[in-house]
C-alpha cells in the first residue's frame, strides 16, 4: 500500500473505522504536520455551516428565497426571487455558467467563469453583479461555483460573522482540530473567503469533520450539527438534484442499497464516507495519479467488511 500510494501522487491517506485509525500514511514530502489546501472539499464544510445556521435560527430553511438575504439580486432581475437556498446547495439554481469556453484548459481564459470565480479579487461583487439566470431553478444540475459564493454571502449576512470565524466557533474549536486552520481570501482588501475552495488544515482535521458526520453531528456529547441536517444533506435523492449529488456532497450507491457520500476536490481530494460500516477514507494528493479513487475506496470497504 505505501509504495502504491507514493507512486500515485498521494500526499495523505487515512482509513478510519469505528472512530479508530486503521491506516495513516504521508508521502511525497508530506507529514502528519503538513497543511493541505482543499479545493471543492470546502463546499461540503460550507454545507455543514448552513445546517448549523438553520439549527440556530439564523437562516430560516433551505426553502428561503436567496433574495431574503441578498435583496440586491432582485433589483437586477426579479427572477432571482424564485431561487432558493436549496437550489444553490444542490447545484440546480439555473444560474449561467461558461467553463473554459474559448481557451480549454484547467482554468480557461482570463475572463472565463472558472478563472473569475477562483481569482477575482472581489468575489462578493462578482457574485452579485455578474451572475445571470440561464433557466428555471430546480430543473437541471449544473456544477457552478457561483452557487457556493452566494451561499457564503448568505452565511455572512445571516450570522453577522465571517465564514472563517463562524467555522472556527462552530466546528474547528469544538472538534479540537490539530492545526490552526485558515480559509483563503479573494484579496486582503475585500477579505471574503473563497467559499467554494481554499480551506486549509491537516489531513486529520478533515478526517475529524468526516467522523462528525458518521456520528450524526455529535462530538463528545455535544450536537455540533443538527442530526436532521446530517441526514438531509447526505441523502441520495433530494428534490432538486440528480441521484449523484446532495447538499454540496457527491453521492454513490455501489450496491443499490446503501448510500455513500463524499466531499470531492480537484487533484484527487476525497473525504469518502461509508455510513453502514462507520468507515471513512481521506485522500489528498498533488494529482489523481491515474487512479479511480471512489472505486478504490469501494474495493477497500468491501475487503474491510469481510475482515
Amino acid at each position: 500500500m505505501p509504495q502504491f500510494l507514493a507512486s500515485n501522487q498521494t500526499t495523505s491517506f487515512l482509513v478510519i473505522k469505528g472512530g479508530q485509525i486503521l491506516y495513516e500514511g504521508y508521502f511525497n514530502g508530506y507529514s502528519e504536520q503538513s497543511t493541505v489546501t482543499s479545493f471543492s472539499v470546502a463546499k461540503s464544510v460550507l454545507s455543514a455551516l448552513v445546517g448549523i445556521a438553520i439549527g440556530q435560527g439564523a437562516i430560516g430553511s433551505v426553502q428561503d428565497p436567496i433574495t431574503k438575504y441578498l435583496p440586491e439580486l432582485a433589483k437586477r432581475d426579479k427572477r432571482f426571487g424564485a431561487i432558493t437556498i436549496q437550489d444553490l446547495i444542490t447545484m440546480s439554481s439555473g444560474l449561467d455558467w461558461h467553463p473554459n469556453e474559448t481557451n480549454p484548459g484547467i482554468w480557461g481564459n482570463a475572463l472565463s467563469d472558472p478563472s473569475e470565480t477562483y481569482y477575482d479579487p472581489n468575489l462578493r461583487a462578482l457574485a452579485l453583479q455578474h451572475t445571470q439566470i440561464a433557466g428555471a431553478p430546480g430543473t437541471a444540475f449544473v456544477y457552478n461555483p457561483y452557487n457556493a459564493l452566494l451561499i457564503g454571502m448568505i452565511l455572512e449576512r445571516a450570522t453577522h460573522q465571517s465564514i472563517s470565524h463562524y467555522l472556527q466557533e462552530q466546528l474547528w474549536k469544538p472538534l479540537g482540530m490539530e492545526a490552526a486552520g485558515s480559509w483563503s481570501l479573494d484579496s486582503t482588501q475585500d477579505g471574503f473567503e473563497k467559499s467554494e475552495s481554499g480551506l486549509n488544515g491537516r489531513a486529520i482535521d478533515f478526517a475529524k469533520f468526516g467522523q462528525l458526520f458518521l456520528q450524526g453531528g455529535t462530538w463528545q456529547g455535544r450536537q455540533l450539527i443538527p442530526a436532521s441536517w446530517v441526514k438531509e444533506s447526505t441523502r441520495m435523492e433530494v428534490p432538486t438534484s440528480p441521484g449523484s449529488y446532495a447538499y454540496f456532497w457527491w453521492m454513490s450507491s455501489p450496491d443499490g442499497k446503501h448510500s455513500h457520500y463524499y466531499a470531492y476536490g480537484n487533484l484527487g481530494q476525497y473525504l469518502y464516507v461509508v455510513p453502514e460500516q462507520q468507515l471513512l477514507f481521506v485522500r489528498f494528493g498533488t494529482g489523481y495519479g491515474g487512479v479511480d479513487w471512489p472505486s478504490l475506496f469501494e474495493q477497500l470497504s468491501a475487503q474491510l467488511q469481510k475482515a
